[in-house]
């Protein structure tokens, strides 16, 4: 990718870094498929880490997590249904087969200021480890 294509993406800024990255909070969130049901979350440091996601809602359609009212406040989001959501995918060493998404911790994004944050849902209806297949 080059640095004008990466330019035109919106940069995601989060309010408090990812567990265990510390020194990044401003991401690129990136297609990995050209069909929307994949992404990267790429840090913006030329070292930075980068992350699996995908919209919960392609493969989950039933996933619709109550947010904490105050992460809603802390982005500036008056109404939850507005958030973006995007949860983290593992791909173990057996491979993409047995790719799980993290429903109980999905990062939460203003889409209009781009704004975002990964919350833990404090009602452990959703589990860390879901398979992605559908």
């Amino acid at each position: 990718m080059t640095l004008s294509a990466v330019a035109t993406l919106p940069l995601l800024s989060m309010t408090e870094p990812l567990p265990g990255f510390p020194g990044h909070r401003d991401y690129v969130l990136v297609t990995a498929d050209g069909d929307g049901r994949l992404f990267w979350l790429q840090s913006m440091a030329p070292d930075g880490p980068r992350f699996l996601a995908v919209d919960p809602g392609v493969y989950f359609p039933d996933y619709a997590p109550r947010l904490p009212a105050p992460v809603c406040a802390g982005l500036g989001l008056e109404d939850p249904a507005q958030a973006r959501l995007y949860c983290l995918v593992t791909v173990p060493a057996e491979g993409p087969a047995a790719a799980t998404a993290n429903l109980r911790a999905p990062l939460v994004v203003d889409p209009v200021t781009w704004r975002a944050t990964q919350v833990v849902l404090p009602d452990g209806a959703h589990p860390i480890r879901r398979p992605l297949r559908r």
